[in-house]
């Protein structure tokens, strides 16, 4: 794979080792290494090797490479503590969506108790809904392809 990088993104100096990371995996295609914030210990990014803005900007071969490493990189991370009781893997694409890094990487959150220092929240707003809504909503994203 040719790899794009960007001279002012952290992940591409990261990647092309110019800012230390404390990498758990690596090959040709995508680095792995801590989060530095560890919002849980063992907090992992997973990171194309090439310059991508979010998950809009992935083709189907980039797409199948790098997201075909999570469930190794995700393994490797529940083995290594065995108090790691869930994972959350989480892609944020932008700033709306908490996305901070405009290089495109997937979180891998370890999770040891209902209590430790993490939380997404997904709000029940069904009674808000018709079948009608639901509908509309299922027609427009279907035409899109």
């Amino acid at each position: 794979m040719i790899h794009n990088y960007d001279d002012n993104c952290i992940f591409c100096k990261i990647i092309k080792g110019e800012i230390p990371s404390y990498t758990v995996y690596e090959d040709d295609d995508v680095k792995a290494f801590l989060d530095i914030s560890q919002g849980t210990p063992g907090h992992t990014l997973v990171v194309p090797k090439t310059h991508v803005k979010d998950i809009f900007d992935y083709d189907a071969d980039l797409a199948a490479t790098v997201f075909a490493k999570i469930p190794l990189i995700a393994r490797a991370v529940k083995a290594s503590n065995p108090d790691i009781k869930g994972m959350n893997i989480v892609n944020n694409n932008g700033e709306v969506a908490y996305q901070s890094v405009f290089h495109s990487h997937i979180h891998i959150v370890p999770r040891y108790t209902s209590n430790d220092d993490f939380a997404m929240i997904f709000k029940d707003n069904s009674k808000n809904y018709d079948e009608a809504a639901y509908t509309k909503i299922q027609d427009a994203i279907k035409a899109q392809f």
